[in-house]
């Protein structure tokens, strides 16, 4: 549903001095424990990374990323925008490499990025993976990168819908993302910018929840940035909240007339304050340089640096505790509930009287403990792919209480994305036997897509080198993207983004088809169960 108001008409671009007014946020959501996202918000720069890899390695790769960018908001702005974006996500992508590299563990950690620079008058663009940039202009909201999942090529092809995209089982696939290669090939575009345009870059968590209708609505209330991001991240919330959400909203205004009033020195003060928000704001240390912050970047480090600890607040009379409130430089952490006080047993006798019980009731259940261990299932990893176990996943000293019930050699643990890896070895609870069949079924039809892809991403080089040359010029050269669990290093030419028509990437030539992996007999007829394969 479209708002009724209108933005703010442009004036004569003669006359204009056009800046960013912004706002960054981000919440860790209801169901993951710790926030994988990172986002920088300052004068010139707008960032949004999503991370991914389990554990830590997540958080690691978006805040790495983030950092290597920041510095672009302190450059002087340049002619060639485009380079600058370019060269600086490559120069964060070989950083990841290096430091999986260093440590072994952050293995398959990678990141999104999406972001734009600011040049005064035109936003350069980069777009790596499945966070969102939207821009709104005369009230209609327009998405202007593409997803590079396997569920958006899928679409591009005309095999699936845009509304079975949204219910797909693998539309978290992605098929190109920082650090999951030595090369990765990002989207560029330049776009002209008008006063009164509104942008909106954020992370799944925010655009796999709230519907384009909703955001567009929302945006299109003109509240202050603040107002909208707090309203975008509370909206992604009552809808479940099952990823981290990060969000930043900027409104391209004109500083030297309209609602500032010329040369207004607050208008310069109101776009000048950077914000750094989600993982890379957490792992910021302390920074005491005892000068005052010369650049946006170390005033957004000093801000944090300087932002002391707040404590839970009081809930105010009809007040429901529902966190809306919380947050400083963007950040919406975790609510905050008051504990009841717990008073102190100093009973002595009854406790011991407990401890026997419980003594007591071991030895009588030990058995009965047994039997009931046998009837739990958890699915886990068996070497190098997955099983479903029986039993528990912990052991009572040297006693064993699991045994593998059922072995999946097909389903490879190296060709599930890399969250799912570090799920899968910290064990996946289930209720049933019947449900950790069903949900195998899921990873088993995950792992069928990723080779079916891989197989038709070899049947098309194989065509393309029998093809004449003739043929080769008039083809557009077939997708080449990068599949989870691999170390291969695949570039991929786009054909081309929706609503943006000013795009401007760069190619990379097709590796030949004996240089992509081979496909066992099992695993072609696993890639023939993917649902979208046989289409």
């Amino acid at each position: 549903m479209r708002n009724s108001r209108s933005s703010p008409e442009p004036m004569g671009e003669a006359s204009m001095t056009l800046a960013l007014r912004f706002a960054a946020g981000s919440h860790t959501g209801l169901i993951r424990d710790h926030n994988e996202d990172s986002g920088y918000a300052g004068p010139r720069l707008l960032a949004v990374a999503d991370g991914m890899g389990g554990q830590a390695a997540g958080e690691v790769a978006s805040s790495e990323v983030i950092s290597t960018l920041v510095q672009l908001d302190d450059d002087i702005p340049g002619s060639d925008v485009l380079t600058s974006l370019g060269a600086s996500a490559q120069h964060a992508n070989a950083r990841l490499r290096a430091m999986v590299e260093e440590d072994p563990q952050l293995d398959g950690m990678g990141t999104t990025l999406t972001a734009l620079l600011w040049t005064g008058q035109r936003l350069g663009l980069v777009h790596i993976g499945d966070s969102r940039a939207y821009l709104l202009r005369d009230g209609m909201l327009t998405q202007i990168t593409q997803d590079h999942t396997w569920v958006q090529r899928l679409v591009d092809e005309g095999r699936i819908t845009e509304e079975e995209a949204t219910t797909h089982p693998q539309r978290s696939l992605l098929m190109r993302a920082l650090g999951s290669a030595d090369h990765v090939e990002a989207d560029l575009s330049i776009r002209e910018v008008r006063a009164g345009d509104r942008y909106l870059i954020c992370s799944d968590g925010l655009s796999g929840v709230v519907s384009h209708e909703t955001l567009e609505h929302t945006l299109g209330g003109f509240q202050p940035p603040q107002d909208t991001i707090r309203e975008l991240i509370e909206l992604a919330l009552r809808g479940g909240g099952p990823d981290n959400i990060t969000c930043i909203v900027a409104d391209v205004v004109d500083t030297g007339y309209g609602e500032y009033g010329e040369g207004d020195t607050l208008a310069t003060r109101l776009h000048d304050n950077p914000q750094i928000v989600g993982a890379v704001a957490e792992v910021q240390g302390p920074q005491v340089t005892g000068q005052h912050p010369l650049t946006p970047a170390a005033r957004a480090a000093e801000l944090r640096a300087q932002q002391p600890p707040a404590p839970p607040p009081a809930p105010a009379p009809g007040n429901d505790g529902d966190g809306a409130d919380e947050g400083v430089l963007g950040n919406f952490g975790a609510y905050h509930d008051q504990p009841y006080p717990q008073r102190r047993r100093r009973r002595w006798l009854g406790r011991s009287l407990l401890i026997l019980l419980a003594l007591a009731l071991l030895g009588a259940g030990g058995y009965a403990g047994y039997r009931w261990t046998q009837n739990q299932y958890y699915i886990g990893v068996e070497g190098d792919h997955v099983a479903i176990y029986r039993g528990l996943s912990q052991d009572l000293g040297p006693l064993s209480l699991r045994e593998v019930h059922t072995s999946h050699d097909e389903i490879e643990l190296g060709l599930l994305a890399p969250f799912k890896q570090n799920d899968l070895k910290k064990t996946i609870s289930v209720d049933s036997l019947r449900q950790a069949e069903q949900k195998v079924a899921e990873l088993r039809e995950e792992v069928a897509c990723v080779l079916a892809a891989r197989l038709q991403e070899r049947q098309e080089a194989e065509q393309g080198e029998e093809a004449p040359a003739g043929d080769l010029q008039q083809e557009s050269p077939p997708q080449n993207e990068q599949q989870p669990g691999t170390d291969q290093t695949e570039e991929t030419e786009e054909t081309g983004q929706p609503a943006q028509d000013d795009g401007n990437g760069t190619g990379s030539e097709e590796p030949a088809a004996r240089d992509l992996p081979a496909l066992t007999k099992e695993q072609e007829e696993l890639a023939a169960e993917c649902p979208t394969a046989a289409e």
